[in-house]
């Protein structure tokens, strides 16, 4: 039972992060979307669709990192499953904000074409723009987890949170 206990934290604490991750990603990126908006005169203030889309999303992605593509770049820079990921999350990231939009407009009664969400700006050039910002947006985050995994997280934590009289000591270490 005190496994199970265990196993239940840590997924809830791997869920928070991820989700804490995204909530601020995407908090930035409806605040810049408010400040250009606001220069053409148009109001827009929904700050709660940030929160709302990392929670889902963080689940999403909490599934899919259980696929683990590691054992294609064994042997290979760090940088290759860290861009592989953050691309690859990204495409997952905008197909699931697709797909989810696209049923709340079939759930308000709206056809499937005009459920379709306009990401971007719409057309294939504001797709792939919303895709790369948010490929680059997750690069940190699966940066971390990499580098994490590579020299464990209490060194890596050691490293980010403590003084630089430990940063000398991981690096001797």
């Amino acid at each position: 039972m005190r496994r199970i206990g265990h196993r239940l934290l840590e997924e809830a604490k791997r869920i928070l992060g991820i989700f804490a991750y995204l909530w601020v990603v995407f908090g930035l990126l409806i605040l810049h979307e408010h400040i250009v908006l606001s220069r053409h005169g148009v109001a827009y203030s929904f700050y709660g669709l940030a929160f709302i889309n990392a929670w889902i999303l963080a689940k999403i992605m909490l599934i899919a990192e259980s696929l683990d593509v590691r054992p294609h770049f064994r042997g290979r820079p760090l940088i290759y499953p860290i861009l592989a990921r953050s691309f690859a999350f990204a495409a997952l990231l905008v197909g699931a904000y697709t797909v989810e939009e696209m049923a709340l407009g079939l759930w308000r009664g709206e056809t499937l074409a005009n459920s379709l969400p306009a990401i971007g700006g719409g057309g294939i050039s504001g797709l792939a723009s919303a895709s790369v910002i948010m490929a680059v947006a997750l690069i940190p985050y699966f940066a971390f987890r990499e580098l994490g995994r590579v020299l464990g997280r209490d060194r890596l934590r050691t490293i980010l949170l403590s003084g630089d009289g430990a940063v000398s000591e991981v690096r001797e270490g």
